[in-house]
């Protein structure tokens, strides 16, 4: 792997910001959205458990269905892509389970060498104390996916908008989400901004990196 020179990461991230108007013409090509979804799917997780899904919405109807849940926000509707962040509801020893065979399918071993491992989760995530905040935990975890995916579009020159503001139940019902045991816990649609976004060429309004970063040497 060839890093990008530091100069072209601080570049992409100075140049993305929170788009509040997509152009609606505009697509993400196959090849780019194929990298963003790896990006998604290469997202690290506690345990690496992945107590989440991604649903990516396109159906144009479904999206202008969802303004209305997103309090009249346009960027779910106008953005090429809309990635729905899911996660699980609860963790059963069935997801544990699923999950220590791909350790098993990809990396070799059997169940018995992960017997410790599998008897740990179970007694954090599955019956311990933490069973009982577990959507909670769910999504701390679907916000590094979210940052993931929010610097990936910005290095591969996509605008993306993450968003909180929207009904959870309302999105769960439109999606089938409840009966599948997850629930929507952040937005974030994806394409490229509109020449008519003001937004797009305002200062970032950050605090000094001196009052923000502390270092200890």
């Amino acid at each position: 792997m060839t890093p990008i020179p530091p100069n072209q990461l601080v570049e992409a991230l100075e140049w993305r910001y929170a788009t509040q108007v997509f152009d609606p013409t505009k697509k993400i090509p196959a090849e780019t959205w194929a990298a963003l979804e790896a990006s998604l799917i290469l997202t690290p997780s506690s345990y690496g458990l992945q107590p989440w899904k991604f649903v990516v919405v396109t159906d144009p109807e479904l999206r202008e269905r969802l303004v209305p849940f997103t309090y009249r926000q346009r960027q779910v509707a106008d953005a090429s892509h809309l990635v729905v962040m899911c996660v699980k509801k609860t963790m059963d020893e069935a997801h544990v389970d699923r999950f220590l065979e791909r350790i098993i399918q990809l990396r070799g071993g059997t169940a018995d060498s992960l017997a410790k491992m599998r008897k740990g989760i179970l007694g954090d995530i599955v019956t311990g104390s933490r069973s009982q905040m577990v959507t909670e935990w769910a999504i701390r975890q679907a916000y590094i996916a979210l940052g993931q995916f929010i610097a990936s579009c910005a290095v591969l020159g996509v605008d993306s908008c993450p968003m909180e503001g929207f009904m959870p139940h309302k999105y769960d019902e439109e999606l089938g989400l409840a009966a599948e045991g997850y629930t929507a816990a952040v937005l974030c649609p994806a394409g490229y901004r509109s020449e008519s976004d003001r937004y797009a060429t305002l200062p970032k309004v950050r605090f000094a990196a001196e009052h923000m970063i502390h270092r200890h040497e």
